[in-house]
């Protein structure tokens, strides 16, 4: 069994809102779907960190998550983007994916997750601080959230693994609310998504105080998952 993540799949299979007018992003369903089911196992797990559907409630997710839940191989571990706007409580979320017959779609929210050794963690994450109070609300709070996931992690003993939906350094702008606790926890690997088309060349790719910090958009990484364990 094996790890995998990708981010920002933007599926639109409830809505009328196809990413396809973007370029590079041609045909990218049936080239996720080929891709994923290729290299992704039913008994792998596979982390997707963000800006899921661009359905607007909860209940418009149906055709996406059915998509993701039963077209595409493995259990997929799932958490808030930007653009998630029908993100509810995880009760709500939980009490909906059971309704619907979701079995293996779970959400990250607060918690953690143990798979094949690593402790699976994670926020969405913000834009980095420009100074405003609404900004510092944000990322304070996000940074809390992020603090009760490792929390969790730490609990279940496996090596902390972080993905953050916002990228925690870009342009050359660090994000310390993120990053402090990345530091605090001693985390060696964060994966995060959010970027695309030209901004891909302003990402942070390496390591950067011992961590070693990935970027995994979907059309980064040409609509394939990557092996992360």
């Amino acid at each position: 069994m094996s790890v995998f993540a990708i981010g920002d799949l933007h599926l639109s299979l409830g809505c009328d809102k196809p990413m396809d007018i973007f370029k590079g992003w041609d045909g990218y369903v049936e080239r996720l779907e080929e891709n994923w089911n290729r290299v992704v196992s039913d008994n792998d797990t596979v982390v997707i960190p963000g800006d899921i559907s661009w359905a607007m409630t909860l209940e418009n997710t149906e055709k996406d998550f059915r998509f993701i839940n039963d077209t595409l191989k493995g259990d997929k571990i799932i958490l808030k983007g930007n653009h998630d706007y029908w993100w509810n409580t995880a009760s709500k979320m939980n009490k909906y994916l059971s309704e619907k017959g979701f079995d293996r779609i779970k959400i990250l929210n607060n918690n953690a997750y143990l798979v094949e050794g690593i402790s699976i963690v994670g926020t969405r994450g913000w834009i980095n601080d420009d100074g405003t109070e609404c900004d510092a609300k944000v990322l304070n709070r996000e940074a809390g959230r992020f603090r009760m996931s490792v929390n969790e992690g730490v609990k279940l003993g496996g090596e902390l693994v972080a993905f953050i939906h916002y990228p925690p350094i870009y342009n050359g702008e660090k994000n310390e609310y993120i990053l402090s606790v990345i530091r605090e926890f001693g985390i060696k690997k964060c994966y995060y998504g959010h970027i695309h088309g030209p901004g891909h060349r302003y990402a942070f790719l390496g390591e950067y105080e011992g961590t070693e910090y990935k970027m995994i958009s979907a059309d980064y990484l040409g609509f394939m998952p990557i092996m992360i364990n």
